[in-house]
């Protein structure tokens, strides 16, 4: 049985150089297709989602300061005189936080 393979450029050198394989692939092309399985970085790098949610979450606070520095400064008096731009940048950030963090929807299948 063939190592797991990262690129289908991998797959292509197991296929040169092992013999097993490719009279495997002879008999039946989809069954050897099925050992390679090329793997998908959003699900095997942790480091992404990090990244993401780390960034979002200084987006978030961020603005939090920044309204609250505005608001010290007496530039800001009411919630009328937030910038709009800091409304919109702070509920997408909020969004995009609370859609990454959400468990996904199980399918009926």
């Amino acid at each position: 049985m063939p190592k797991e393979v990262k690129s289908f450029d991998d797959f292509k050198k197991q296929l040169v150089s092992s013999p097993a394989l490719q009279s495997q692939f002879k008999e039946d092309p989809l069954a050897a297709l099925e050992n390679f399985q090329q793997e998908n970085p959003l699900q095997t790098d942790k480091w992404i989602y990090r990244i993401i949610v780390l960034s979002l979450g200084v987006t978030i606070i961020a603005i939090i300061i920044g309204v609250m520095i505005l608001m010290g400064n007496g530039k800001i008096t009411s919630d009328q005189g937030v910038p709009t731009i800091l409304t919109a940048i702070g509920s997408a950030a909020i969004g995009a936080l609370a859609g990454l963090l959400a468990p996904p929807p199980k399918g009926n299948s």
